[in-house]
């Protein structure tokens, strides 16, 4: 017996005279709960695994009491994303993976992306229009897609495929998209692609970062450190990076006035927190010490309209 894809499966290893065994594997489980750990009782009559089913309520911080209330009706999902004008959403439905967008009161939803692609962190155009994401799928590597608001043409592959294209990110024009490499790979480097003449260059300096956000003015590029454990601040005009935090610190979001970044720190003392870029005043918003995260990587941190952090809540189960 093995475990393979969220499910437990057997194979049988002996023959005899009058049978051969199959060397196809058999699918003992299935259902949306996912199995794990499988183990035999003593008389082999009986198979014990341990069950979860994976899911999530997306939450708001709500700063004047100070406690987490459902957001969105609650949905189980992750990579949340508003449009300029705060009137669309754009979300990742978790553990499924798939794209969707709907209005901001839920209405007009609508799937944007479909199995084999699993969908991270979708980000809309200035305009409202698109809406550029990464994904993974299997046997190939990180890619960047361009997808219409409409649905109506399926995502689109940006340029240059054979480039790692994590976590894309719009200016605030909507004429370019920076993106990275592996929040693992120290090699990462920050480009930025001419969605025009479709020419991709390189951030000078930017060897080690990724993750970049572009600030709502156009003048600076925000990006982690590899292994995530710092924040980086690039300004376009000097061309020169410069160090804004040193302590672990992932999914940047910049305040709708860019005066502020937002990021989530763990794992001592988890917590969101927010930088002024100004005078680089550092401060916690919320610790998150008795707040069950979950989500594709476990973690996430996303901002509504208002600034209010948004986290997706463990809601799932995990039984033998």
């Amino acid at each position: 017996m093995f475990q393979s894809k969220n499910n437990v499966w057997a194979l049988a290893e002996v023959k005899n005279l009058l049978r051969k065994a199959s060397n196809q594997p058999v699918q003992l489980t299935s259902g949306p709960m996912g199995f794990s750990m499988p183990l035999p009782s003593k008389d082999g009559k009986k198979l014990y695994a341990v069950g979860g089913l994976a899911r999530g309520e997306l939450t708001r911080y709500e700063s004047k009491t100070g406690q987490f209330v459902p957001f969105l009706s609650g949905i189980s999902a992750d990579s949340v994303s508003f449009s300029k004008d705060g009137n669309w959403v754009a979300y990742v439905a978790y553990p499924e993976g798939t794209l969707w967008r709907s209005k901001a009161d839920g209405s007009e939803r609508l799937q944007l992306s479909f199995p084999p692609l699993y969908a991270r962190l979708p980000r809309w155009s200035p305009d409202g229009d698109r809406i550029v994401f990464y994904a993974f799928a299997p046997t190939q590597p990180v890619r960047a897609y361009l997808v219409p608001r409409d649905g109506e043409s399926p995502p689109e592959l940006l340029p240059e495929a054979n480039l790692p294209k994590w976590d894309p990110y719009w200016s605030p024009d909507g004429s370019k998209i920076v993106f990275g490499g592996d929040f693992d790979d120290p090699g990462s480097v920050i480009r930025i692609l001419d969605l025009k003449s479709g020419q991709i260059s390189e951030v000078p300096g930017s060897k080690g970062f990724t993750g970049p956000r572009w600030s709502p003015d156009g003048q600076h590029i925000v990006a982690l450190l590899a292994k995530l454990q710092g924040e980086v601040l690039f300004d376009l005009t000097s061309q020169k990076w410069t160090e804004l935090v040193k302590k672990t610190a992932a999914f940047t979001n910049w305040s709708k006035d860019g005066q502020y970044v937002y990021f989530l720190h763990w794992p001592d003392e988890p917590s969101v927190m927010r930088l002024r870029i100004r005078d680089r005043k550092l401060e916690r918003v919320v610790g998150l010490k008795n707040f069950r995260q979950t989500g594709f990587y476990g973690i996430w941190l996303g901002l509504a309209p208002d600034d209010s952090p948004l986290l997706l809540r463990d809601t799932g189960t995990e039984e033998i």
